[in-house]
């Protein structure tokens, strides 16, 4: 820790887009902390209630607060609010916090807010933007494929901009030629910037990139420009869809097989309409006493289908969370969702559903709490 006194907890804050690994990255950097003796305590964030990530990470045995209802910049009295919380129940030594993957303007609204005002509580990590290599490189041209209107791709590319290391993440799912242009690509765009590559679901990469977070020092740099208006218009292009469903099988089913079926099955429906998804992501929950999960993951409408974490065996019934996030009308994604339930689950599985919550939206215009700026 970089704290001589070590009377400060660490706040470490692992951002990037949808769909870039940041859970997955936060449970390895969770359990390697945990391994060196540190207390940790986890805040997830979303602009809803009804998390995956909040459900993956509990079940992986960590302490979770989740702040809903807008990102930390625009709820920072909730973040500190959990902090609170887990020092209570935890005392963390380290808190790692994973906000919304389409905020950003995080190190002016955050990061230095914390600083100046809780500076006697935090010690603040540089802040690290994960990016998924695939479509990073589409968004910067390096490859051809559906990507995002130029609004989206603001809030994107504002993402770098203002981080301390930029976290190529899956480097074991890209060829080397590709993986080499990219990260000349990201040096010469962001000189200033520490640019590395890891992959938090093989474990590769991973120790030099938390050494960084973990002792290294953010940079005080002058505050970056947003046109928050741009900013605005881009976050609100994302239809947000959050739900959970009861399942029930008139026998023993396969969720596993059940929940890439029916991540395919929104992929194809959105394709049709010419819609980039920007993240779906899905678990079951059996609630059995091992408490293991079904998680699925698909990051981009031209991707496939990754299955995450396994249930061993055949359920007879669970819950079904789906976080569902892409360039389209919420409510084309609701019908999509609750079209897909229809066909594939109940027909497919003969499994009856219940959606006992739904909700369908746009982000609301980022209003921060505090924004501290530094003059260069």
């Amino acid at each position: 820790m970089s704290d001589p006194d070590n009377t400060k907890a660490r706040y470490i804050m692992i951002g990037g887009f949808l769909g870039a690994g940041k859970t997955t990255a936060v449970a390895k950097l969770g359990r390697y902390l945990l391994d060196k003796g540190l207390r940790v305590g986890l805040i997830s964030n979303d602009q809803s209630t009804g998390l995956v990530d909040t459900a993956l990470l509990r079940s992986q045995g960590f302490d979770v607060e989740e702040i809903a209802g807008g990102c930390f910049c625009c709820r920072f009295n909730s973040l500190v609010e959990a902090a609170n919380k887990l020092s209570e129940s935890t005392k963390p030594d380290v808190f790692i916090a994973e906000p919304v993957g389409s905020c950003t303007d995080l190190v002016a609204t955050v990061s230095y807010p914390l600083r100046r005002i809780y500076g006697e509580r935090f010690s603040i990590a540089p802040l690290s933007v994960l990016v998924d290599p695939q479509r990073c490189a589409r968004i910067f041209g390096l490859v051809e494929g559906r990507s995002f209107s130029s609004k989206v791709c603001y809030v994107y590319r504002k993402q770098l901009e203002e981080a301390d290391l930029i976290v190529v993440n899956k480097c074991d799912l890209v060829a080397e030629p590709l993986q080499s242009r990219l990260l000349s690509t990201l040096r010469e765009t962001y000189p200033k910037t520490k640019v590395i590559t890891c992959s938090a679901k093989m474990g590769d990469g991973l120790d030099h990139w938390f050494d960084e977070i973990v002792s290294g020092e953010p940079a005080l740099s002058p505050t970056m420009d947003v046109d928050y208006e741009t900013y605005a218009e881009g976050e609100a292009l994302l239809g947000w869809l959050n739900c959970t469903v009861g399942l029930v099988g008139e026998q023993l089913f396969d969720a596993n097989a059940m929940l890439v079926e029916f991540a395919d099955e929104i992929r194809n429906k959105l394709s049709a309409h010419d819609i980039e998804i920007a993240h779906l992501k899905m678990t079951l929950d059996a609630g059995d006493e091992a408490g293991n999960l079904s998680v699925v993951s698909l990051v981009g409408s031209d991707d496939t289908v990754d299955l995450r974490e396994s249930l061993h065996d055949r359920i007879g019934g669970g819950e079904l969370i789906i976080n569902l996030r892409a360039e389209a009308a919420p409510e084309l994604l609701g019908e999509v969702v609750k079209q897909t339930l229809d066909t594939c689950v109940r027909a497919g599985h003969q499994v009856s559903t219940e959606i006992v919550h739904l909700e369908q939206f746009r982000p609301g215009k980022p209003e921060p709490t505090h924004r501290v700026a530094i003059e260069s």
